[in-house]
């Protein structure tokens, strides 16, 4: 039954996606149509709207909202520069110190917004200028900029890892948190390693030192910003909140940073940023729900079971089986935005790698990896194309340019995926 349920879910799937149907409709009507091989057609639809519901009814789901309209406000509030100075602070002194700081900026403020997108047009819209007036090759600066955004979606708080732990069945969010802290720590330590490489060897500019008066000021401006990382990294890993728990302290604390402590926002700016969560809340929350109903149909129709026994008929080795899960990931997120890739694949591969013996935190670390790589990778990574705007270069000028940050970053996917030591060190330690 399961050749005949993939071939319809994917070509129903395939045609209303190409129609320009709404994603989270195309998803709904491919697991109906499977599930029609089994079910009559009222049964199906009755399961279909019952398996949907049923998983919206999640306190879990709470903190999505909350983040979002953290990030959100964040977005807008104007900590741009006062983060950039800060990464300045840290990163001044490393060989090619803009490169670094951009790096570091990335790593910050998109662990603050929670966003690469953001991270990239707010931190680059500040560092690609400054590195091409310095003369750094705009392509380059392009490159350091759209390769360090995704740290992101790794750093806490992630709306991605909230969206696997739902879809994996309860997999402990602040255990993906922590798991990513560390996979996005990596990323960034390893950036900043090998442009710091690459500067050295072209001879760029190491900034000029700041006074202890300066740097005083710098941390000053930086610490309420910064605060909101200590806030939820540092309770949840303290076991003070829930990781639900800290999406509302975010919101209180993010309201309070740009309406009351730095006065960046107006107040009658609220509304809006409202009503901007929860478009994206509702977004999400419907492809949620559509996930639900492929996730029964799949599981209905015996489809990952199949999946499962074709990769493990190739090899039982979880080397191996992981290295095919990591490019069938690769390749996926080169044509897939994360929300739905993660929606329509973990049930599929996540039984898969806990054959061989995966645990769901460590899967989900490897599967956002994964995923963020692609969408600083052609032909459909938003990343890269918002960086190249960012930038103003060419979207070609900035692969070739991204050429030793691909290997790089494949090379750090292959440590995060065989070294669970070294991923799963942090929520080990912390019993998550």
């Amino acid at each position: 039954m399961a050749g005949p349920a993939s071939l319809i879910l994917i070509s129903v799937f395939a045609v209303l996606t190409a129609l320009g149907i709404p994603l989270a409709l195309s998803i709904t009507a491919a697991a109906i149509a499977a599930v029609l091989l089994v079910l009559p057609f009222d049964m199906a639809l009755f399961t279909a709207a019952q398996k949907m519901l049923a998983s919206l009814d999640s306190f879990t789901l709470l903190a999505v909202p909350f983040f979002i309209l953290s990030g959100v406000i964040m977005n807008s509030g104007g900590i741009a520069i006062r983060l950039v100075d800060f990464a300045k602070l840290i990163a001044g002194r490393i060989p090619g110190s803009l490169a670094q700081t951009n790096i570091a900026g990335n790593m910050l403020f998109g662990a603050i917004s929670g966003s690469a997108i953001a991270a990239s047009t707010s931190i680059g819209g500040v560092m690609v200028p400054m590195q091409k007036r310095e003369g750094y090759d705009p392509g380059f600066a392009a490159a350091v900029n759209i390769a360090s955004a995704p740290t992101g979606m790794l750093i806490p708080p992630s709306t991605a890892f909230i969206i696997y732990s739902l879809v994996a069945g309860g997999a402990s969010i602040s255990a993906l948190f922590m798991g990513g802290a560390v996979a996005g720590a990596l990323w960034g330590v390893g950036m900043m390693i090998l442009t710091g490489i690459i500067a050295r060897r072209r001879g760029w500019p190491v900034a000029r030192g700041i006074s202890a008066r300066e740097a005083v000021g710098v941390v000053g401006r930086a610490i309420p910003s910064l605060m909101l990382i200590v806030l939820i990294i540092g309770g949840i890993m303290a076991g003070i909140v829930t990781a639900v728990e800290a999406s509302g302290i975010a919101v209180i604390y993010t309201m309070l940073l740009a309406f009351v402590i730095h006065r960046t926002v107006p107040l009658r700016a609220l509304p809006g940023f409202l009503i901007e969560t929860v478009q994206m809340t509702g977004a999400i929350m419907l492809l949620l729900a559509a996930s639900a109903a492929l996730s029964f149909a799949m599981a209905f129709t015996g489809i990952p079971a199949a999946v499962t026994s074709i990769i493990l008929a190739i090899s039982e080795d979880p080397v191996m089986v992981m290295l095919i899960i990591n490019l069938l990931l690769l390749v996926v997120g080169c044509f897939m935005d994360m929300g739905p890739a993660i929606l329509i694949f973990t049930p599929i591969l996540l039984p898969i790698a806990q054959k061989v013996g995966y645990d769901p935190v460590h899967f989900g670390v490897i599967m956002i990896f994964n995923l963020a790589i692609g969408t600083i990778t052609p032909p459909v990574g938003t990343g890269l194309f918002v960086g190249a705007g960012v930038a103003k270069v060419k979207v070609e000028t900035a692969v070739r340019a991204l050429g030793p940050f691909y290997l790089l970053l494949l090379a750090t996917l292959l440590v995060v995926t065989y070294v669970p030591a070294l991923t799963m060190w942090l929520p080990r330690h912390f019993g998550l």
